[in-house]
C-alpha cells in the first residue's frame, strides 16, 4: 500500500514515514493518518507551535492499545475463538469515546483507523470527549441470541478492566446493536458491582439510554447536507437522494430526508441495491432488514416495481444527494466520477471513511459540496455524549428536545469546518476545515496538559 501514498507537505511527511514504519501491514490506519496529515499542513505551516513537542508524533500513536483472546461456546457446544480489540487513542478532551465493531473484517488497521477518526471528531462536536475504538472480528449475522450473550459476557470478562464512566465509554458500531449492548452492559455491571450507566452509551431507552441516539447518526448526516445546502443558498426540498446501507445510519438517514422534503431512491447490503424511484418505503426496509433481518433483496417480494441490481452498488444512478452509510472505502473513484457525471451536488459520508482517495478527489476537484465523516457523521458521537450527560445527572429529556440539541451541534461542527476552511485558504473544503478545527482543539489542550 505504501506505494500509493501522494507526498505530503515537509512539515508533516516525518510523521507520515514513521506511521508506515511502524504499521506496514495496516492500510485502512495509514490512509486515515496520510488524510488528516495532508488536511492539517496548512495548519502546521501557520501556526507551527502546534506541533511542537512532539503533537504529531504523539497524535499518530494510540495511548493504548488492547487486543485479547475472547473464547465462548456455540448452541452445539463447541468453544469458539475470536480475537477482541480496544485502541484508546487520545484522552486529552475527556474519556475514551467511540464504538465497539462486530464484524469478520475488523482487524487492529480497521481500529486504529476509526479511533483516530474517533479524536477529531468527537473533538469537532464540543462535548469534551476524546477518541477510541474497539470492537471483534466475531460475526453476529446467523447466530442466535443465546450465542451473541455469551459472545458478548466473554468479550466483557476482558474489557471491562479497561472501561469506566471516566476512562473510557463505549457504543455499538457494526453489529453492535441495542441487543448487544445490552448484554455488553449487563456483563459489565455483573462483574464490577455497579450500575455506572455512564460507561456504556446506546443503551435502551428504558435503562438510561438517550432519545434520539438511535436515529443520531443518520439524522445528522443529513442536517449537515443541509447546512451545507444552505451556504450555497438551497436546500434538500425536492431531491433526489442515493443511500447506501440498511442499517442505523442509512434508515434513519433516509427518513429525515423524506422529512426535509427529499426523495430517497436506493439502499443497499452486502449483497446489492436497491433502486426504488418511487421512493424507498421505509416501512418495508425496517421490516425486511430490522425485524426479518433478511437480505436486501427481499425489499423486492412487498415493492415489485424496484430493482435490484446484484453485487451492485447505489452510485450509478442520477442524483442530487449522495449519503454512503455502509461502511469504509465502499465508493471509489469511477463510482464518484459516474455521481459527478450525473449531477450529483452533495456528498456526505453517513460511515467512516466510505470514499476512498481517489474518490475524494474527484468530489472536491468537480466542486461537489463533500461533508467528510468526522464532520458529517459525527451526529451519533454527539448523542451518546448527551447520553452521557443525562446519565451524570439522572436526568431524561424527549425525543424533540434531543432531536433540537442534535440540530444545533451539527450546526456548530457545520460551522467549525467551514470557518477553520477560510480561515487557512481553503474556503468551502470540508475535509481541510473539519480536520483542522478538530486538530486545533486537540493540540491545544495537549500543549496545555504537558509532554505525557
Amino acid at each position: 500500500m505504501t506505494e500509493h501514498h501522494a507526498p505530503l507537505p515537509s512539515s508533516v511527511q516525518p510523521v507520515f514515514d514513521t506511521v508506515l514504519q511502524r504499521n506496514p501491514h495496516e492500510p485502512e490506519f495509514q490512509q486515515a493518518v496520510h488524510e488528516v496529515l495532508e488536511a492539517i499542513a496548512p495548519v502546521v505551516e501557520v501556526q507551527p507551535e502546534l506541533a511542537r513537542d512532539g503533537i504529531l508524533e504523539r497524535l499518530v500513536e494510540p495511548e493504548r492499545q488492547i487486543m485479547f483472546r475472547v473464547p465462548w461456546l456455540d448452541d452445539a457446544g463447541t468453544v469458539r475463538v475470536n480475537r477482541g480489540y480496544r485502541v484508546q487513542f487520545s484522552s486529552v478532551l475527556g474519556p475514551y469515546k467511540g464504538g465497539l465493531r462486530f464484524h469478520p473484517t475488523v482487524n487492529l488497521s480497521i481500529v486504529k483507523f476509526l479511533g483516530f477518526e474517533q479524536i477529531f471528531k468527537n473533538a469537532l462536536t464540543g462535548q469534551g470527549i476524546g477518541g477510541a475504538k474497539g470492537g471483534s472480528d466475531f460475526d453476529p449475522h446467523g447466530r442466535s441470541d443465546a450465542e451473541i450473550m455469551r459472545f458478548c459476557q466473554s468479550f466483557m470478562n476482558e474489557l471491562y478492566r479497561h472501561l469506566g464512566e471516566h476512562t473510557d465509554v463505549p457504543a455499538g458500531d457494526i453489529g453492535v446493536g441495542a441487543r448487544e449492548i445490552g448484554y455488553l452492559f449487563g456483563q459489565y455491571r455483573k462483574i464490577t458491582n455497579r450500575h455506572e450507566s455512564g460507561m456504556f452509551t446506546g443503551k435502551g431507552v428504558q435503562w438510561g439510554g438517550a432519545e434520539v441516539r438511535t436515529e443520531a447518526t443518520g439524522y445528522g448526516a443529513v442536517f449537515f447536507a443541509q447546512e451545507m445546502l444552505a451556504v450555497a443558498g438551497d436546500s434538500l426540498e425536492g431531491k433526489r437522494v442515493a443511500v447506501s446501507g440498511s442499517g442505523n445510519v442509512a434508515t434513519y438517514a433516509i427518513e429525515k430526508a423524506y422529512q426535509l422534503g427529499a426523495t430517497p431512491i436506493t439502499a443497499s447490503d452486502s449483497s446489492g441495491t436497491i433502486v426504488d424511484e418511487d421512493g424507498i418505503d421505509l416501512a418495508v426496509l425496517k421490516q425486511v432488514k430490522e425485524i426479518d433481518r433478511r437480505r436486501i433483496s427481499a425489499y423486492l417480494d412487498h415493492r415489485p416495481r424496484a430493482t435490484f441490481i446484484e453485487g451492485g452498488r447505489p452510485w450509478r444512478t442520477a442524483v442530487d444527494v449522495a449519503i454512503p452509510s455502509a461502511t469504509q472505502n465502499e465508493l471509489d473513484g469511477d463510482d464518484a466520477r459516474a455521481l459527478v457525471d450525473s449531477g450529483v451536488r452533495v456528498v456526505v459520508e453517513g460511515a467512516n471513511m466510505p470514499s476512498t482517495p481517489e474518490a475524494v478527489d474527484a468530489f472536491r476537484a468537480a466542486g461537489v459540496l463533500f461533508g467528510p465523516g468526522k464532520a458529517a457523521n459525527a451526529g451519533g458521537v454527539a448523542t451518546s455524549a448527551l447520553e452521557m450527560s443525562q446519565n451524570a445527572s439522572r436526568q431524561r429529556w424527549g425525543f424533540a428536545d434531543s432531536e433540537n440539541k442534535l440540530r444545533e451541534i451539527m450546526k456548530n461542527v457545520h460551522d467549525a469546518a467551514f470557518a477553520a476552511a477560510e480561515r487557512y485558504g481553503h474556503p468551502g473544503d470540508y475535509v481541510v476545515g473539519a480536520n483542522a478545527a478538530g486538530f486545533e482543539r486537540v493540540a491545544r489542550a495537549m500543549l496545555a496538559q504537558g509532554v505525557i
